[in-house]
């Protein structure tokens, strides 16, 4: 029996590839350091925060229309991920948020692994819930942060697509 093409490369990871010029400049300067660190170990284990790990999250801009990176906390579960868009309890939610609204497909790395992930904002509901507790177990200022702002704060599972 013949073996299966392998699917074709995601758009977004092939660009990704590509080099760092498709990527929108970061404005934030520790996340640019973050960044470069990263970029030099080619590892997200070369960051922390807080003494915690985290991931990089690659996504469409929703006016640009470039790469964005984003470093979030490690949040993991089964093969996939939750991207929490707390912005440290601000009123608001951060940029990316309505980048994963407009194009949900991302790439994470995780280590020096990467992957293509589909994300889907959660709902109120048990799975919401078990994913918050999974969270703040991760990272335990996501509870301070919840407490400090009137908005409920998003949070979207990163999953693999069927194929």
């Amino acid at each position: 029996m013949p073996t299966p093409p392998e699917p074709a490369p995601s758009p977004l990871a092939a660009e990704a590839a590509a080099g760092r010029t498709a990527y929108l400049p970061e404005k934030s300067g520790w996340v640019a350091e973050q960044l470069t660190k990263i970029d030099a170990a080619r590892d997200t284990g070369a960051v922390d925060v807080q003494g915690r790990p985290v991931v990089v999250v690659t996504m469409r801009g929703a006016r640009s229309g470039l790469l964005r990176r984003v470093p979030l906390m490690r949040v993991e579960h089964d093969g996939s991920y939750l991207a929490v868009a707390s912005k440290g309890g601000a009123p608001e939610h951060p940029v990316w948020f309505h980048n994963l609204r407009a194009d949900g497909e991302v790439l994470v790395q995780d280590g020096r692994q990467q992957h293509v992930l589909r994300a889907r904002l959660l709902e109120d509901g048990p799975e919401r819930d078990a994913w918050w507790v999974r969270a703040v177990e991760a990272f335990p200022s996501y509870g301070d942060y919840q407490e400090k702002t009137e908005r409920q704060i998003p949070v979207f599972v990163l999953e693999r697509q069927p194929r």
